[in-house]
């Protein structure tokens, strides 16, 4: 066996890294090399995941002291490839349809390259000239996507340094983190000796403003992100309050004011502040938007901040017929968005809007050294201190592809979620069990003869009276609780088939309420996805499904005759 060739570890050897390799022929040598690595891992046929097991991986990566000698840097990327590249997820196959990650524009490379290159520091304008421009001009037009204010109001504000029209932020549940901050500040605002939240904390807050405790309103479909952001925040995660949805998966707005009502009969003895009432757009799960017009009334009527999570679905208001569905999204006192979701830019990057551009002024902090109180400077601003200059890559790329091929795309999105709830529907053995307004479709495998067995069952019960429905009911939960089953074995047998993947997850607010329904879930985004790839992947569904429902048969047979 070879030795590899040692690395004298001088200066002179470790300066040649930091300016330029030892010329630019090499660099685009290893430019070119490292390129076709990536063009390599798109081109590899064979599984979604690698073969390895995680026991195996493990094993790969188990050095347990650090490297003492430098490596040669193609003998590092040979490594990379054997060892990360061969075993990572091909997210970008059109096969892949299980989480909100897609495929990606071959430019977003290379603005990756140039971000890395430059190395500019968001936070202060002395390590972000032209980037901290490009960032405000780039809040301001998705400002203007959401609140659409006047010409006037953008002349004068899209690149002042006194304000801010938002943030860019490291991803979307740091986007919510920010939101609940200036909304938990301007709940228990400063008043008097009280010197306000931040600086007296939740105790004296309580206390000053005569509240026994505060409280976040948010659907049972809202991201875990808002429970974290609210951990964070000193709140407690109790004070989370999740109000049921509806049969469409939108927060039921009657259960809300019921549950507002309450506090309010309460007050004499409990006295709640609600901080913030949350609106979702696009849930994450089932793809649904909030009737965000009655939430931003519902709101003002409570003297509640208004936050909408539109992480998921906000970037659909670039496509004009989308519009509609987040009529009174321009009430909200702030929305978060994720670039890399429906902006379709690489991992990770989310932004957070302020409808009131003196909003961030409640959270402004400075340092000596670095953000001084007067400067120009972002970093004032926002809740993270160092950060990349993200904002190139939804920049770069709205101008790219525009608001007229962002439009394509959505609507190839949708086609590509009408086809495969027309797929399923055809096959017979499946159930589909939303409806989608934003490109996820969650649905479960259920052989024909099932479904109509259970149909016969509720029919049944319908036409008896009150005092006999329940043992028709008792049954087709039971059956309903074996095809949890069936369901949750076909989803990790199509994970190690790894042709296709869907995620799964667990819905109670299905037809089938208030029972717990496990369903696959489909996120239908990626632009490569046709109609021939979705009969592929509910062929496997279907073929693997009516395999193992003959495991499953003797117990629905046992159900069904009541044994």
């Amino acid at each position: 066996m070879n030795e590899q060739p040692r690395i004298k570890s001088n200066l002179e050897y470790l300066r040649k890294l930091f300016i330029m390799p030892d010329s630019p022929d090499k660099f685009i040598e290893f430019g070119d090399e490292l390129l076709e690595m990536i063009h390599d891992f798109f081109q590899a046929k064979g599984g979604i995941h690698s073969s390895i097991s995680l026991p195996e991986l493990s094993k790969i990566f188990n050095q347990k002291t650090l490297p003492h000698e430098p490596h040669l840097i193609k003998d590092v990327l040979t490594e990379i490839k054997t060892k990360i590249i061969a075993h990572s997820v091909k997210v970008g196959n059109p096969y892949y349809i299980g989480h909100m990650i897609s495929a990606v524009p071959y430019f977003m490379i290379l603005l990756e390259m140039i971000i890395a290159a430059l190395n500019q520091n968001q936070v202060k304008i002395e390590t972000a000239k032209a980037s901290s421009f490009v960032e405000r001009e780039l809040v301001a037009w998705l400002h203007r996507l959401v609140f659409n204010r006047t010409d006037r109001f953008y002349e004068k504000n899209i690149q002042n340094h006194r304000i801010a029209l938002g943030n860019v932020t490291s991803d979307g549940s740091l986007a919510n983190v920010t939101a609940l901050l200036v909304a938990r500040e301007k709940a228990f605002p400063p008043d008097a000796d009280f010197p306000g939240f931040r600086m007296a904390g939740m105790h004296r807050a309580l206390e000053h403003h005569g509240y026994d405790r505060g409280v976040v309103m948010v659907s049972t479909r809202g991201h875990y992100s808002i429970k974290k952001a609210v951990n964070l925040l000193g709140l407690g995660e109790e004070n989370v309050i999740n109000i049921p949805v509806d049969e469409k998966n939108r927060i039921n707005i009657h259960k809300l004011r019921r549950k507002i009502d309450s506090f309010e009969e309460a007050g004499n003895k409990y006295k709640t502040k609600i901080i913030a009432i949350v609106g979702i757009a696009g849930t994450t799960e089932t793809g649904n938007v909030d009737d965000l017009d009655a939430l931003g009334e519902i709101a003002r009527e409570t003297g509640a901040y208004f936050h909408v999570d539109a992480c998921w679905g906000g970037s659909a208001l670039l496509a004009d017929e989308y519009r509609g569905l987040f009529n009174g999204i321009s009430k909200a006192d702030s929305v978060s968005i994720d670039a890399h979701k429906l902006l379709y830019c690489p991992m990770s990057m989310g932004l957070i809007l302020f409808r009131n551009e003196k909003d961030l002024n409640t959270i402004r902090h400075s340092s000596k050294y670095i953000i001084r109180r007067n400067s120009v400077d972002m970093g004032r601003f926002t809740v993270e201190g160092s950060r990349p200059f993200a904002a190139l890559k939804p920049w770069a790329s709205l101008k790219i592809i525009g608001r007229e091929g962002y439009g394509i795309l959505m609507k190839q999105a949708r086609k590509a979620t009408d086809n495969l709830l027309e797929i399923i529907t055809h096959c017979g053995n499946f159930e589909a069990m939303n409806e989608p307004d934003l490109f996820i479709l969650t649905y479960r495998f259920l052989p024909e003869t099932l479904k109509n067995r259970i149909a016969s069952l509720e029919e049944t019960a319908s036409l008896k009276r009150r005092d006999e429905k329940k043992e028709f009911e008792q049954k087709v939960k039971k059956v309903n609780f074996m095809v949890n089953g069936l369901n949750i074995k076909l989803h990790k047998a199509l994970r190690r088939d790894d042709t296709t993947f869907v995620s799964r997850t667990t819905l109670e607010s299905t037809r089938y309420r208030p029972q717990n329904i496990v369903v696959l879930r489909a996120v239908l985004m990626n632009p490569l996805i046709n109609r021939k790839v979705l009969e592929e992947i509910v062929e496997t569904q279907n073929r693997i499904g009516l395999q193992l429902w003959q495991e499953f048969e003797p117990a629905y047979r046992k159900i069904i005759n009541g044994n």
